[in-house]
């Protein structure tokens, strides 16, 4: 039976289970009484929608509330173990992989080292060592946690670059900084027995699923339009506005700060990540007469450098060190400024390993160059801070993805899918790799 606007019986049970479900995750514990003003639903609707979620074991009662005069009112939340999601960070240091049940409290983790690189070396990620790292990853977490995997209600991945989502191959990842051109990732991932073909994987950009954490836990919650920043190796941003909720993903690291300046990553001349990102950052300090310790990785060499430049015990700071940071942080104020200016944000929230260490203290400095080179109106209504869910986040807004889709669903699993199978082009680069 079809409704007025077009929508089905079944379209309208799948909106209302919908909205009873993202209530109680973000509100619950709630009663049924409570629950209908809070979704607009009427009283017949929440309990019909109540009695099946009870029944599918999603919702479970949590104790009860006194009412005016009546009965006590039993409490609803959703059931934490009736489901799980997996969160992944490829990262420039380590690929994390995190288990989460329906509440996001985290069940098990590991962390996959990846090549050390030195500071102010580049490394070429290779494709099939990150896939094999969160294939055997997904297998360690479900197994250290003793969880089913037919009960995962999808894999989230954040990764550096570009996404398009492909109809033959799945995600295909598009990062020309780390040498990545087309990379079937998904395809790459399924069929490696260890989830069943049916658990979806949702593959995001890093600054996309930062984004994401911070927007319904961390530091964004309650703001209508924000940009969160991910300062790591590179940088990168998530812009979030009315019109895109979920956020969107933008190459922020190589927007052009200085025509025919320093070569980038990606090989262009000048952008941001050429100067602010670490691995920029520790080459400079390098290049202008710092001694990183040889063969350490970027996050030794970055303690290292801010040890140098604001030392503990009060001494006298390195004056390399501190002059590389000082540029660091009006480049990266100068780039804010952009941002200000074009997207006009409530809040800007900076995290990332590289952020966190960097701390409060550099994003003072920060903040007084972005509000000096930006627009005085929209710079007057912004606040500039650190994320709130440290180094954590991003794996967190990766299993947000799953959980996003599992709730637009109405808790409703998805039926078996086959594989994607690779396309024309990606199998000739096979075949020529095999050769």
């Amino acid at each position: 039976m079809a409704a007025h606007n077009g929508r089905n019986v079944r379209d309208l049970r799948r909106e209302n289970r919908a909205a009873v479900l993202r209530r109680l995750y973000f509100d619950g514990p709630m009663s049924r009484f409570s629950l209908a003003p809070a979704t607009g639903l009427s009283s017949g609707s929440i309990s019909n929608v109540v009695a099946e979620l009870l029944t599918e074991e999603l919702v479970e009662e949590a104790g009860s509330i006194d009412s005016d005069g009546g009965r006590p009112r039993t409490l609803l939340r959703i059931t934490p173990h009736s489901g799980h999601m997996i969160g992944v960070d490829v990262g420039e240091t380590r690929v994390r992989v995190e288990l989460f049940d329906l509440s996001l409290a985290e069940r098990a983790r590991t962390d996959r080292p990846l090549p050390t690189r030195g500071a102010g070396r580049r490394v070429r990620y290779d494709s099939e060592l990150i896939a094999g790292h969160i294939r055997d990853g997904i297998a360690e977490v479900l197994e250290a946690a003793g969880r089913d995997p037919a009960r995962i209600l999808g894999v989230g991945i954040g990764v550096p670059g570009i996404v398009e989502h492909s109809g033959e191959d799945g995600a295909v990842v598009h990062g020309q900084p780390i040498g990545w051109e087309a990379v079937p990732l998904e395809r790459m991932l399924r069929g490696s027995g260890h989830l069943p073909d049916e658990v979806p994987y949702f593959i995001e950009n890093g600054a996309k699923t930062l984004g994401q954490a911070e927007m319904w836990f961390g530091a964004g919650r309650g703001a209508r339009n924000a940009v969160v920043v991910l300062f790591g190796s590179g940088v990168g941003a998530c812009v979030v506005t009315e019109d895109v909720e979920r956020g969107r993903a933008v190459e922020w690291g190589h927007l052009t700060v200085r025509v025919r300046g320093r070569r980038c990553r990606c090989g262009a001349l000048g952008c941001l990540e050429a100067y602010a990102g670490a691995e920029a950052l520790l080459e400079r300090w390098q290049e202008a007469g710092g001694r990183p310790a040889p063969d350490t990785d970027e996050e030794t060499a970055l303690t290292a450098m801010l040890a140098a430049a604001y030392p503990a015990d009060g001494g006298t700071p390195d004056p390399v060190a501190a002059a590389v940071l000082a540029e660091t942080a009006e480049y990266l104020g100068a780039g804010l400024s952009d941002l200000i200016n074009l997207f006009q944000p409530e809040r800007i929230l900076v995290g990332g390993w590289a952020g966190l260490q960097l701390g409060s203290r550099f994003l003072d400095a920060v903040r007084g160059h972005a509000m000096s080179y930006a627009l005085p109106y929209p710079s007057g209504r912004v606040g500039i801070d650190l994320g709130a869910l440290g180094p954590d986040a991003v794996t967190v807004g990766a299993a947000i993805l799953p959980l996003a889709a599992f709730f637009a669903r109405g808790g409703r699993r998805l039926p078996p899918t086959p594989a994607p199978e690779p396309s024309p082009a990606w199998r000739a680069t096979l075949d020529t790799r095999l050769a």
